[in-house]
């Protein structure tokens, strides 16, 4: 009412402005209130034209001057590169360093131009793509609506696997992106493999020690005004500190005559106090099978006694190779170091063709690769060649509200055959073969917000997961069914016959009897002569995917990124040439649109 009152005085604002005011303090504290009436009184001393700055101002005042501050923005996907941010502004607030904290998606580009320090942390989703997060910041940067900068100073750090093709892509195009615009490099661009934990760890201290170089915090107390809403608190476990879980079962759901083996895990989580929503996924840390440790130190001509240094402890060489390294996949960094220790002419002329080096890795064994030339190696050699053990990550296969303190998971078993041996992967041969029931296993939930279903229970969703793929959709239609949820439910599931591979058939056809689940359509590729996956489903349906889609309805991917998800993006592409009248760039924009607003994600590995 003081501002009502005050508005019969004589005064420089009209009613409506009055009102604006009058609301926007209604919503904050005294302390706040405060803080404001000190920032507007200096902002007041600084915008009368040919005025002096006062000699002294309020302290609110005083801390608002732009004297530099840090913004530290993630563009993540799957939560690695948000998890580097928080480490990063935890270490600035430590140093004394005014930091604030950003998702891609949350900060408007224009901004930077205002700017002195900024840090970016990005991960690479897809075939070089931006994250779902980051595409409007990644699209702002290049266009002729972004700023110049000459008066910003950044650092970039990326996060990817070496072994696809566009490696940390996304963080090369901030920083070049950055760079365009006349941004000065504090240090060089750091581009993280799988096993990111230490260099990150360096790099963010070296970035933190040129932010203080330039970069003083004012000595004013600063009273900063709440962003957001306050972020729920930390679990007590995570990828760090990860919870000891019991096996509570590891069934196999695919038929006798299947050629492939994939399980139903479930996992006990009484005690944790561990959450978790579907799209999430779930960290699993594993040990290697210590069999295939022994193999791989015999071939390097090692009896496994030698002693290396783990994190500052002496263990065995075969204790390093059983729970620290990573001993099944190999990767083209491993390739090309073997190709100069052993002199295999093989392995040298791949490294000469990155395609084929990386194709080569992606399907070849440590083991293997050690195999193309016998070379005796020194235990600092082997372990040098390897990656640390980084958790494998499973989309979860419930949601809570149907299955309480527990966490199921749909493994399908890396397994192949290798001359006259097998070859295995290192987590799915260890949730599906090596843990008993009741054996324990360490977890950790680790949060997926750009694979949400839609905070509206009425709006339609499509769900296109063949393979281990359908493991969200369980979770999806658990929760909306659990939810009582009034919108559509559309299901595309594929494998390759429908006697021996069709998952989770009987709780799928329960969902369609109850009208749960609205449509099921499903391709099995090997039940009749021409191969049908799900794109060939989702092209027969066009006219109807379309109606869907215009309804507002929601389009979710999971599974393989390699063919699959390419395929039903092609495929949708089309549905929106064909149906929308588009031409290929209109629909490309179309599903681009569909991205950014979050009505089409892609859970794909």
């Amino acid at each position: 009412m003081l501002l009502k009152e005050l508005s019969a005085l004589a005064s420089p604002l009209n009613d409506q402005k009055l009102d604006q005011l009058q609301q926007a303090a209604s919503e904050l504290s005294p302390q706040q209130l405060a803080w404001i009436s000190g920032y507007f009184w200096g902002l007041s001393q600084t915008s009368v034209a040919g005025e002096a700055q006062p000699a002294s101002l309020p302290v609110a005042a005083v801390a608002s001057q732009p004297a530099g501050k840090l913004s530290i923005i993630y563009a993540s996907q799957t939560g690695n590169a948000k998890g580097v941010a928080q480490a990063l502004k935890e270490e600035a607030d430590a140093a004394g360093i005014a930091v604030e904290l950003f998702a891609a998606g949350d900060y408007k580009g224009k901004n930077l131009a205002k700017e002195t320090h900024v840090i970016i942390i990005a991960s690479t989703h897809g075939e070089g793509e931006a994250p779902d997060d980051a595409i409007e910041l990644h699209e702002f940067l290049q266009s002729k609506k972004a700023p110049k900068l000459p008066n910003l100073e950044y650092a970039v750090i990326g996060l990817g696997d070496s072994s696809y093709e566009f490696f940390c892509q996304t963080a090369k195009d901030f920083d070049a992106y950055l760079s365009k615009l006349g941004a000065k490099p504090m240090l060089d661009r750091l581009d993280c493999d799988v096993d990111y934990d230490a260099p990150a760890a360096t790099w963010r201290q070296q970035a933190l020690d040129k932010v203080k170089e330039t970069l003083v915090k004012a000595d004013a107390q600063v009273v900063q005004l709440p962003v957001g809403q306050a972020a729920a608190a930390p679990s007590a476990y995570n990828k760090q500190s990860p919870f000891a879980a019991s096996l509570l079962v590891s069934q196999k759901i695919t038929g006798r005559d299947s050629g492939k083996d994939v399980r139903h895990v479930e996992i006990d989580l009484e005690g944790s106090g561990l959450t978790y929503q579907p799209g999430d996924a779930l960290g699993v840390w594993y040990d290697n099978d210590a069999t295939l440790a022994a193999a791989i130190i015999a071939k390097a001509g090692l009896n496994g006694e030698e002693t290396v240094e783990v994190d500052g402890q002496s263990v065995t060489l075969l204790q390093a190779l059983t729970h620290d390294y990573e001993i099944t996949a190999a990767n083209p960094q491993l390739v090309t170091r073997y190709a100069e220790l052993s002199g295999s002419k093989k392995l040298a002329k791949l490294v000469d063709e990155k395609d084929k080096l990386r194709e080569y890795a992606a399907n070849t064994q440590v083991l293997d690769v050690l195999g193309e030339k016998k070379t005796a190696l020194s235990a600092e050699q082997l372990v040098g060649l390897l990656r640390r053990l980084t958790p494998r990550l499973y989309s979860i296969a419930s949601s809570q509200e149907e299955v309480g303190e527990e966490v199921h998971l749909t493994v399908g078993l890396v397994e192949y055959d290798k001359g006259d041996e097998t070859r295995q992967g290192g987590a799915s041969s260890y949730l599906a073969q090596r843990l008993e029931e009741g054996d324990t296993v360490k977890v950790f939930v680790e949060a997926n917000n750009h694979f949400k279903l839609p905070a509206d229970d009425n709006t339609p969703v499509i769900m296109i997961g063949p393979g281990t793929g359908i493991a969200p959709f369980r979770a999806f239609v658990q929760e909306r069914d659990n939810r009582e949820a009034e919108g559509k439910n559309w299901l595309f599931f594929g494998d390759r016959t429908f006697t021996d591979d069709f998952l989770y058939q009987v709780e799928w056809q329960k969902y369609l009897k109850s009208g749960i689940v609205h449509r099921l359509d499903v391709a099995f590729s090997r039940d009749q002569v021409e191969k049908v996956y799900v794109q060939h489903r989702l092209l027969e349906h066009a006219a109807e995917v379309w109606q869907w889609l215009q309804a507002g309805a929601h389009v979710y991917v999971c599974g393989d990124a390699n063919r699959m998800a390419k395929d039903v993006h092609d495929a949708l592409i089309t549905i929106a040439e064909q149906q929308g009248q588009h031409s290929r760039e209109q629909a490309e924009q179309y599903l681009n649109e569909l991205r950014k607003s979050k009505r089409y994600q892609k859970d794909v590995y």
